[in-house]
């Protein structure tokens, strides 16, 4: 980075600073949660989650009242919270195995769906959801009627749309003299006819009216998967120091369909049913280790293998080596193919067979593979490439090569068939036909950051960090940069060494869409919308209002889309400016007079949430 005068620095935050906006100190909403803020979570549906010391409260802004205010745990804790993943649910789980307490709230209708107390459960061995169902599948015990009642195991299913009770059931019969221990060992899977239990004496499956349709001996399964048809199940065991899996399949009836376990190192982390076999990856982790145990247990990797479903025996006669962990995983209609995080791309067949002539070496920590017209584009935080899918041959004649950079972000401009990749502090073009590689622009950010964001505008890239923010025009020449300075540092210090500011966590970086970021199946590059309507078509499938909800949030467009919102030392004191992107104007000022503000920005519905008390949180509305 070119160095600044300190005249010239003090100069640009003058600017930056006495700019006209309108200054909005009182909030549009207010709300005190009664208790010390712990942390505050912002949910994917625009609801800010706060737990306190007073315990968990909701906020949705609209009128200055809670969403919801729940204190029936007293203090919570952020590591007692559960967000459940693709839904608009939080659990809140408190105490030890004896005396667990789990709550289950809607936090887009701020309802309490479940509670272990009001749906009077004493104590809880497990409580899994699932989706798409959208149920609560809880074991434990339950005070429903006399002392053997109260003391036998039992499991119930519980519908989240209603949070009403569908069925429930007791693991054996209530009374029922038996030395054996009857626990839930992992998470239940729930089929459209059945529901599978595993438990530290076997399998056991019920019809969702709570009638035992088999058992069999399979014990302290961890889960399980079905095909398709829900007539072949496989379960997943871990042996006790988890260092190795057992596969067993088992089918409709419960029967054991394969003479012996298939053996795994190793934890599986990815399992796909496929019409040629079964493909596996595992994690052997050897990282606690030392002397003849690590020699024994071999290198710290993950091990991918191809199973038949018909036996379970491994296909390939020599899996193929990855030297490192995968991170990237995709199922191809020719083939698997895989990145390894340490470097290093592949492909091989069905059959066993390598489909690239070799290896490709890459650089390490593979950010993004995805397709494209060309073929498979790479990035790494070392380089880029695009390569031939079929064959692995690299299309651009030599990678694009740069330092380990700390930051790399790319693009796609469509108007000039180009991909924009910034790193080392310059954008590189690369034209998408030839492969050419080309400097588009330098990127001199102050405070020595990297751009953490990159954007095709009408008018141009956008290219924003923490601090920073400007628009290169398409011929690559700069139009604006706007610098705001960190609060709380001064000029001198910044010049000296740098800092790190304080940055806003979105709702968009929460549902983060990179390229190619569907599991298993290797995405188009740069196609966040269509990732975003597939979200918004799963959450209406599922049909109720909460989901429904979310649902339009991922059909609408971001509310911040063209402006970028930024911390800094205003005239008045410290706060967020709201700048517009194509021209660099600031449109708003927000003032926080806190030099270290907890705050949070929901892009998508355009609201500023400041923690502007121990016990208060101010509320902005950013589209005005």
């Amino acid at each position: 980075m070119k160095s600044k005068t300190l005249v010239h620095l003090i100069a640009t935050c003058f600017v930056a600073t006495t700019l006209l906006a309108q200054k909005a100190e009182q909030p549009d909403w207010n709300y005190n949660v009664g208790g010390k803020i712990n942390e505050m979570f912002l949910t994917e549906a625009g609801t800010l989650v706060v737990a306190s010391n007073d315990g968990l409260v909701g906020i949705k802004p609209g009128s200055n009242e809670l969403l919801f205010n729940f204190k029936d745990y007293g203090r919570v804790k952020p590591e007692e919270l559960l967000f459940i993943p693709n839904s608009p649910y939080v659990m809140v789980a408190q105490g030890g195995f004896m005396s667990s307490k789990k709550t289950v709230i809607d936090f887009v209708s701020g309802k309490i769906l479940f509670s272990s107390e009001g749906n009077g459960w004493k104590q809880i061995f497990t409580a899994a959801p699932a989706m798409p169902q959208n149920k609560l599948i809880v074991s434990g015990l339950q005070k429903t009627g006399g002392i053997a009642e109260n003391n036998t195991p039992k499991v119930a299913v519980y519908d989240l749309g209603t949070g009403k009770e569908d069925y429930s059931f007791y693991l054996f019969p209530p009374g029922k003299t038996t030395m054996k221990s009857y626990l839930v060992t992992g998470e239940p899977l729930l089929l459209k006819n059945s529901l599978l239990i595993p438990t530290s004496q076997g399998i056991i499956a019920k019809s969702h009216s709570g009638e035992t349709l088999w058992e069999n001996k399979i014990k302290n399964v961890n889960w399980m998967v079905a095909d398709e048809t829900e007539t072949e199940i496989y379960a997943f065991e871990s042996n006790a120091n988890k260092t190795n899996m057992e596969i067993y399949k088992v089918g409709a009836n419960g029967q054991e369909l394969w003479q012996d376990a298939a053996k795994v190192k190793g934890q599986v982390v990815n399992f796909e049913i496929l019409p040629q076999g079964l493909a596996v990856v595992s994690n052997v982790d050897n990282s606690g280790k030392s002397g003849i145990m690590k020699l024994a247990s071999g290198r710290s990797e993950s091990k991918i293998g191809f199973l038949s479903a018909q036996t379970g025996e491994d296909l390939w006669e020599k899996a193929p080596k990855t030297k490192g962990y995968v991170q990237h995983f995709y199922i191809m209609d020719d083939g698997i193919l895989f990145g390894i995080y340490e470097g290093g791309i592949n492909k091989i067949s069905f059959d066993g067979n390598t489909l690239f002539k070799k290896p490709l070496k890459t650089g390490e920590n593979i950010l993004t593979m995805a397709q494209t017209p060309q073929g498979l584009i790479y990035i790494t935080s070392e380089d880029a490439n695009i390569v031939n899918l079929e064959t692995g041959d690299q299309v651009w004649d030599k990678p694009m090569k740069y330092k380990r950079a700390e930051s790399v972000i790319s693009t796609y401009d469509a108007q000039n068939n180009r991909y924009l990749i910034s790193a080392d502090e310059q954008i590189m073009a690369v034209d998408a036909n030839s492969g050419m590689v080309s400097e588009f622009a330098k990127t001199d950010f102050d405070e020595k950051e990297n751009p953490t964001s990159m954007q095709v505008r009408d008018n141009g890239i956008f290219l924003g960090s923490d601090q920073n923010m400007t628009l290169i025009g398409f011929d690559g020449k700069e139009t604006y940069h706007n610098y705001y300075r960190s609060p709380g540092k001064s000029a001198l210090a910044i010049i000296a060494g740098g800092i790190v500011a304080v940055a806003a966590t979105t709702m968009a970086a929460s549902h983060a869409y990179v390229a190619g970021a569907n599991r298993n199946n290797l995405g188009q590059y740069n196609e966040i919308g269509k990732e975003h309507d597939r979200a918004s078509k799963m959450f209406s499938a599922i049909g109720t209002a909460s989901f429904e909800f979310m649902a339009q949030r991922f059909k609408a467009t971001a509310a911040t889309q063209n402006a970028q919102f930024i911390l800094t030392k205003l005239d008045d004191g410290v706060g967020l400016v709201k700048v517009n992107k194509d021209n660099g104007n600031v449109e708003k000022e927000i003032i926080l007079k806190d030099k270290k503000p907890e705050y949070e920005v929901d892009d998508f519905g355009g609201i500023l949430y400041y923690k502007a008390k121990d016990d208060v949180i101010y509320a902005y509305d950013l589209k005005k």
